[in-house]
């Protein structure tokens, strides 16, 4: 059974979020004027603390990161380390890497009871992960997808959760992008309740621009709401996308590593024109993830990771600035404790009071 954490008391507490269908997320972001915002699934950056900053700065959907259901079947320790919830988790789609419909299917009934939905992914481009017919190695294999939201969908058929969870897939398209069209109606057939497409090809490096006209024209052949993913860096690059494509909603992943709150709305008017994206991650956020880690740990590097690019990346700042200059850069990186990490956040933020505990 996946690993609850507990907010006190003798028995865990299940998240209230439990209750929400993602498409009626949608349905709220659409009569709010406005995408749906959604945090992308990210190889061991996605855990419960991260996923529960990013929910408090305005992310509508979260994505674990991609876990293998093989593992997640055949191994305990997989289970308790790979997926961890808390009565405060955000609405959360809990993401596999499957290539077997009954791998898939197994791995659904164990975790439907606390996820809103499940995602297969088809657009990993890792080496190793196309090697073992995983991630992107599964847009030339469309039927064999088919098979596997089919399997999804009948496990939680099975559970009584057909009208309450979902079952997505996030793809990345063909250089011909009718091969991606034909994969669209085939998993629409199947069943699926929704698509995020990554709008680059398996070999198309992340250097290169997103290309929206195709995420614009794959929208176009289905009737299913649809995610864009790629490139989002602001608020406006995210109203950008919706608007010059059409999806309804955006995910962002390294725009959400550098700036938790990317996607935050209450921080003055005029966040529709991107306003406030120039401020980049301020030490609001940094102290909400440092609250939430220490109330729900994830490993030391981990944290250390999530600083240096929250604190130590101009990128993140906008050419503001980092939070921390190149010396305490250098000292969080040679930090060897969670305890270290806090004394040096409180000295830097000494004339405030130092780190606040939340």
């Amino acid at each position: 059974m996946p690993n609850i954490k507990e907010d006190g008391g003798d028995a865990p507490s299940l998240p209230a979020s439990l209750d929400i269908n993602p498409l009626k997320l949608f349905d709220i972001a659409k009569s709010e004027g406005r995408p749906l915002f959604a945090a992308a699934p990210m190889v061991r950056y996605g855990k419960l603390a991260f996923r529960e900053t990013v929910a408090q700065y305005g992310v509508d959907l979260c994505w674990t990161p991609m876990i293998l259901a093989k593992e997640f079947n055949r191994s305990l320790l997989a289970r308790q380390s790979d997926f961890t919830i808390s009565p405060e988790s955000p609405p959360t789609i809990c993401q596999f890497g499957a290539n077997s419909p009954l791998e898939l299917s197994r791995a659904t009934s164990l975790i439907a009871p606390y996820v809103n939905g499940i995602d297969i992914n088809c657009g990993c481009p890792q080496s190793w992960a196309c090697a073992e017919s995983l991630g992107a190695a599964l847009m030339n294999k469309r039927e064999l997808v088919a098979s596997m939201v089919k399997a999804a969908k009948n496990a939680l058929e099975s559970q009584g959760y057909d009208s309450q969870k979902t079952i997505s897939v996030k793809i990345r398209v063909h250089s011909d992008l009718r091969h991606t069209i034909d994969f669209i109606r085939t998993v629409t057939d199947a069943g699926a309740s929704f698509i995020t497409i990554h709008g680059r090809t398996r070999s198309t490096p992340s250097s290169n621009p997103v290309n929206l006209d195709a995420i614009k024209l794959l929208r176009s052949h289905t009737p299913l709401p649809v995610l864009s993913n790629g490139d989002v860096f602001t608020l406006s690059d995210a109203l950008r996308h919706a608007e010059d494509t059409g999806v309804d909603g955006v995910m962002a992943a390294r725009g959400l590593l550098l700036n938790p709150a990317l996607f935050d709305r209450s921080r003055g008017a005029g966040y529709e024109l991107g306003e406030r994206e120039g401020e980049g991650c301020t030490w609001d956020v940094v102290e909400t993830f440092m609250n939430k880690v220490s109330r729900e740990p994830i490993p030391f590097k981990l944290v250390v990771h999530h600083l240096g690019e929250m604190c130590g990346s101009d990128r993140g700042q906008r050419g503001k600035g980092a939070l921390l200059n190149k010396e305490e850069r250098a000292r969080l990186v040679g930090c060897n404790s969670f305890l270290e990490v806090m004394d040096l956040l409180d000295e830097v933020r000494e004339d405030q009071g130092g780190l606040r505990r939340l």
